[in-house]
C-alpha cells in the first residue's frame, strides 16, 4: 500500500503523506523550505486555531457560510486548540514572510478534519474547503499578526507574569527572611557603606515588580487585533462587522481584553506592538542578569570570594574538582537572558522589514517573541524555586567583614571631619584593623560615642547617625 497520497492544487498534483491532515499547499512549503527544522510553537498553533474558530462562528453568524460548515470548522479548531494535531504543523518558521504557508497549513488540516468529523455525523455530502470555509474573510496578512498578538497575550498573562510574580515575592520573603543582617554595600565593586539584606533583596524585588508593571503596560497596545483588515487592510472579501465581532469572540475565549484595532493599516502593515513588548521583555531581561550577577558574585568563594550568601547545592560543579558547587541556576538564567536579548534585536531588525501595507518578517516575529515569553516565564520560576527560596545568608561572613569595612568611618565626616576620617580609614585597611579600635587611637571620641556613631544599623537608616 501506498505511503502517500496525490492532492491537488492550482499548481498541479503532488505526493502527500497518506495520513496527513493537510493537503498540497504545505507539502509545496514543506519541500520549499527545509531551513532549520524549527517549527511555529504549540501556543502559535493554538493562537492560529483561535482565529480560524472565531472567524467560522462570526461568518455564520453574519449568514455568510453554512452553519453546518461553520460548527465542523468550531470542533476541528478546538482540536487544534487543544493541541491534537501539533503534529500536522511541519512547516520551518524562516519560510514566505507574511506566514502565508502556515496560514495554509492551518486552513488545510481544519478543512481535512472538518469533513473527517462531518463523515463522522453522517453528513458526508457536506464539503469544508480550505479557501472558501476556513479561510473565507481572511488573508494570511491579518491572520499571522492577529495569532502573533493573541498567543503573546495569553504567554504574558498566564505564564510570564504569574511567574515574575513568584519571583518577586521570594525576594520579598527572604528579605524578611535576613531583615535583621547588615552588610556591606558596594559600588564600583568596592566596599561602601552598609545595607541589609532585605534593603538589597528588596531592590530586586522592585525591579522585578516593575518588570511586571511594564508588561501589563505593553498589553493594550498588543491586545488591538488586525483581523478584519484583510490582504491590505481595506477589509475587501469581509463584512464590515466581521472585526470587530471577530475580537469580542477572542476575548470571551481567552478571557482577556481582545479588541478590534483602531486602524487596520497601522495594525496589519507594521509589528509596531509586538516590537514594544518585547522591548519589555528585554527590559526584564536586563534586570535578572544583574541580579543573578549580583548573587553569584554574594556566592563567590565561599573562602577566597565575597561569601555572604551560600546558594542551594543542586549538582557537582566539577569533573574534576570533588566538592565544586556553582551557582548552575543563575547561570541558566543568564542564558536566558542573552537569549532574550537577542531575540528581541531579531525582532527590531524584523520590525523594520515592513513595507508600504505588510510586515514580511512576520514568523520569526513570532518565534522569538513567544520563545521569550517562555524562557523567562520558565526561567523566573525556576529561579524562584530552586535558587532564591533555598538562599541561606551567611551571618558571621558578613558581621566580620562589617566590623573591618574602613568605609563606616564616613558617618564620623560630621564629626571629625573627613581628613581625619580618611586617614582612620586607610590605617584600619593597612593594619587590617577593626575601624573602631583605630579610632579610639585617633580621635578623643570615647568607646560610647564610637559604639554609637559606628552602630551599622543606624547607617542604613539614612540621615545622620544620632
Amino acid at each position: 500500500m501506498s505511503e502517500y497520497r496525490i492532492e491537488k492544487d492550482s499548481m498541479g498534483e503532488i505526493k502527500v503523506p497518506k495520513d496527513a491532515l493537510y493537503s498540497a499547499q504545505t507539502q509545496r512549503a514543506i519541500e520549499n523550505f527545509p531551513i532549520s527544522g524549527i517549527t511555529f510553537s504549540s501556543e502559535f498553533i493554538q493562537a492560529v486555531g483561535y482565529v480560524k474558530k472565531a472567524a467560522a462562528e462570526v461568518n455564520a453568524e453574519l449568514g455568510l457560510i453554512e452553519k453546518e460548515i461553520a460548527s465542523a470548522i468550531s470542533q476541528a479548531c478546538d482540536e487544534v486548540i487543544e493541541g491534537k494535531h501539533d503534529a500536522h504543523f511541519p512547516l520551518d518558521i524562516f519560510q514566505t514572510g507574511s506566514g502565508t504557508s502556515t496560514n495554509m497549513n492551518t486552513n488545510e488540516v481544519i478543512a481535512n478534519r472538518a469533513n473527517q468529523l462531518l463523515a463522522e455525523q453522517g453528513n458526508s455530502e457536506k464539503k469544508v474547503h480550505p479557501n472558501d470555509h476556513v479561510n473565507f474573510g481572511q488573508s494570511s496578512n491579518d491572520v499571522i499578526p492577529t495569532a502573533i498578538r493573541i498567543s503573546a497575550g495569553i504567554g504574558a498573562v498566564k505564564q510570564l507574569i504569574p511567574s515574575l510574580q513568584k519571583l518577586h515575592d521570594a525576594f520579598k520573603v527572604k528579605g524578611k527572611e535576613y531583615a535583621h543582617v547588615v552588610k556591606t554595600g558596594r559600588t564600583h565593586l568596592m566596599d561602601a557603606m552598609p545595607v541589609t539584606i532585605e534593603q538589597e533583596f528588596g531592590g530586586y524585588a522592585r525591579q522585578i515588580e516593575l518588570g511586571i508593571t511594564r508588561v501589563e503596560s505593553a498589553l493594550p497596545r498588543l491586545y488591538e487585533l488586525p483581523q478584519g483588515g484583510t490582504a491590505v487592510g481595506t477589509g475587501i472579501n469581509t463584512h464590515q462587522e466581521f472585526g470587530n465581532r471577530f475580537a469580542k469572540k477572542i476575548a470571551e475565549y481567552t478571557g482577556l481584553s481582545f479588541r478590534e484595532a483602531e486602524n487596520h493599516f497601522e495594525s496589519q502593515a507594521t509589528v509596531d506592538a509586538p516590537v514594544d513588548f518585547s522591548g519589555q521583555l528585554k527590559t526584564i531581561a536586563v534586570s535578572l542578569l544583574k541580579i543573578t550577577n549580583d548573587l553569584r558574585w554574594m556566592n563567590s568563594g565561599p573562602n577566597s570570594g565575597i561569601g555572604e550568601i551560600q546558594l542551594k547545592a543542586l549538582q557537582p560543579g566539577s569533573s574534576i574538582m570533588p566538592g565544586k558547587v556553582n551557582p548552575v541556576i543563575e547561570e541558566s538564567t543568564n542564558m536566558i537572558c542573552a537569549q532574550v536579548i537577542g531575540n528581541d534585536a531579531a525582532i527590531t531588525v524584523a520590525g523594520i522589514n515592513g513595507n508600504f501595507e505588510l510586515n514580511v518578517m512576520l514568523p520569526i516575529v513570532a518565534h522569538n517573541l513567544l520563545e521569550s515569553i517562555r524562557l523567562l516565564a520558565n526561567g523566573a520560576a525556576n529561579l524562584a524555586d530552586q535558587s532564591v527560596s533555598g538562599i541561606t545568608v551567611r551571618e558571621s561572613v558578613i558581621s566580620e567583614k562589617v566590623s573591618k569595612n574602613p568605609i563606616l568611618v564616613t558617618a564620623l565626616n560630621p564629626v571629625i571631619g573627613y581628613d581625619l576620617a580618611a586617614k582612620i580609614a586607610k590605617k584600619a585597611f593597612a593594619e587590617d584593623r577593626a575601624l573602631k579600635d583605630v579610632a579610639l587611637e585617633m580621635t578623643d571620641l570615647s568607646e560610647e560615642e564610637l559604639d554609637k556613631a559606628l552602630d551599622p544599623i543606624k547607617m542604613t537608616l539614612g540621615g545622620f547617625t544620632e
